[in-house]
């Protein structure tokens, strides 16, 4: 085998092994690509146990009390259509409030509640992430236009 023919094969095989590497990355971000899970998401999809992703939502009405240990917190996340309730034990954002758009991460628990970590709340009056309007849309709850 001449030194050219070599050459070619190891280009070859070294092109083929990146393809591969490549596929098999993708293949493992696939889900984690998405920002977040509506609850109506979550009853359409069945999740590793113990596999963290973001849920998104608004926060149900009357649905926020503070447990008896005065760090955790318990709510529903909403988008009109199914809930799913929430405990965290931290300090909220201040923008944090019953109706207004929610992004939690944390794990599903086997009893069906959310396990967040972390808390994230709306910056503004106007503001609601693009996924949250849309679920709404879907639901035929938007309110946006008014």
């Amino acid at each position: 085998m001449t030194r050219k023919k070599r050459r070619l094969y190891l280009l070859g095989l070294s092109l083929g092994g990146l393809a591969v590497a490549a596929a098999l990355a993708l293949i493992a971000f696939q889900d984690n690509l998405l920002f977040f899970y509506s609850p109506s998401d979550l009853q359409a999809k069945t999740l590793a146990p113990e596999q963290r992703f973001r849920l998104g939502g608004l926060v149900a009405e009357e649905s926020f009390e503070h447990l008896s240990d005065g760090i955790t917190v318990r709510f529903v996340v909403t988008d009109l259509t199914n809930t799913i309730p929430v405990v965290f034990a931290g300090i909220l954002p201040d923008l944090f409030r019953e109706g207004q758009g929610v992004v939690a991460e944390g794990r599903l628990r086997a009893d069906g509640v959310f396990e967040a970590s972390d808390v994230l709340a709306k910056h503004d009056e106007t503001y609601m992430p693009r996924e949250v309007a849309d679920a709404l849309k879907q639901s035929g709850e938007w309110r946006g236009d008014e």
